[in-house]
């Protein structure tokens, strides 16, 4: 692959650029945790995973691409990842060597979940397995908006169908037996699918680990697709988040499901072209990878 050199003066300006794109997303953050307080909606993506402020306002250029500068600014990229030689600094190729079995088991995994049919219909019920017939929830901070009733009565009507181990995995001890698939770590290789939400919301998770190779529009463009994700994810929940301004998508009606069913046909779309981005950039670092059928 031939390499692309760019000026100090264009690697300045983009680096700028991202920064005054993230910074909407970051500051809020960094905000609420000077006054000790915490959002359920938009710090999900800095503490579940977690993936620090700073981490999204590192810039990347991209696998292939090499920046003319000078020897001090390597400080301002991970140490580890990158190096200067020749009045450049460009990725090492021994942290390249040494996240090879790492990039191509995830190149696999993306390939096999991008090639399997999206699955819709679960309407979002993870979140309110995750509070059925208990009296400990997730967001303690926020109320019900739905009785314990109502909570079963909807999963009873419309059955729970989660393919997604991290959100099964936080199921309460009454709601786990009646997801039909009993869900293990060793089964995201096998079920994990395209149209789930928290499966299209973990690009930015592999988007970050990687992010030396996929580059900062890569990584902006899974961010923006998980938050809007995480927004619709906490929309459908049973929690009473109205003082956040965030509106219910009311599962338990017909309506509602079937503005959720068309929000989640949105996202698999975004996210197939996300994970073919992801792919195609790992099949450029690592050439050699084979993908396992």
């Amino acid at each position: 692959m031939t390499e692309e050199i760019l000026p100090t003066e264009i690697w300045h300006k983009l680096r700028a650029e991202h920064k005054v794109k993230v910074m909407p997303w970051i500051t809020p953050r960094l905000e609420r945790r000077s006054r000790h307080e915490s959002h359920p909606v938009d710090d999900f993506l800095f503490e579940y995973y977690p993936i620090s402020t700073n981490k999204l306002l590192t810039w990347h250029a991209g696998f292939g691409i090499s920046l003319a500068a000078a020897g001090f600014e390597l400080e301002a990229f991970p140490s580890g990842s990158y190096e200067f030689a020749d009045s450049k600094i460009r990725i090492q190729s021994e942290w390249l060597t040494k996240n090879q079995e790492a990039a191509t088991n995830l190149l696999n995994f993306l390939t096999q979940t991008q090639q399997r049919p999206v699955r819709s219909g679960c309407f979002g019920l993870h979140e309110w397995a995750m509070v059925l017939g208990s009296d400990d929830v997730r967001h303690e901070k926020w109320p019900l908006r739905l009785s314990q009733k109502q909570i079963r009565a909807t999963i009873d009507e419309v059955g729970l169908r989660c393919t997604h181990f991290d959100a099964f995995r936080f199921f309460t001890p009454t709601a786990a037996p009646l997801n039909p698939l009993q869900l293990t770590p060793i089964d995201r290789n096998e079920v994990e699918q395209p149209g789930c939400l928290h499966a299209n919301m973990d690009l930015y998770k592999h988007a970050q680990r990687f992010a030396p190779i996929f580059g900062s529009n890569i990584v902006r463009a899974a961010f923006t697709l998980a938050k809007d994700i995480r927004t619709v994810d906490m929309q459908t929940a049973p929690y009473d988040l109205a003082d956040l301004g965030v509106i219910p998508i009311p599962v338990e009606t017909q309506s509602g499901r079937e503005e959720f069913a068309n929000r989640q046909l949105q996202f698999a779309s975004r996210a197939q072209i996300l994970r073919t981005a992801l792919i195609d950039a790992l099949k450029s670092a690592y050439v050699l990878a084979e993908i396992k059928g």
